[in-house]
């Protein structure tokens, strides 16, 4: 499994669009072959994490270079995004109580 770790923090000025494109790009990302999942928090201090799940490198890879993705990227970077941080990783390990899987 790999895991994207996108912290990032929002212009205040952006909050509402900003919104609208998460939205949409969520939608994307649930259609994407190999997706397992996502999940976004803010912090106190304004800062965002969103988890991405992807079951494998290439799936997660795919989803970095799909069209409309990379536009928002894009619109991201001119528009949205005070600053950002993204990590990509591959679990290594993974045990859980109950088993969510099941």
């Amino acid at each position: 499994m790999i895991v994207t770790v996108f912290r990032s923090r929002v212009k205040p000025e952006a909050q509402e669009e900003y919104a609208r494109w998460a939205a949409r790009m969520s939608e994307l990302a649930r259609g994407m072959p190999g997706y397992i999942s996502h999940k976004g928090f803010v912090a106190d201090d304004g800062e965002r994490v969103t988890l991405v799940e992807f079951e494998s490198e290439e799936a997660q890879r795919a989803w970095a270079v799909q069209r409309e993705h990379v536009e928002a990227k894009k619109k991201g970077r001119s528009s949205f995004y005070q600053e950002y941080r993204i990590q990509v990783c591959s679990v290594q390990r993974e045990t859980s109580f109950p088993n969510p899987r099941s």
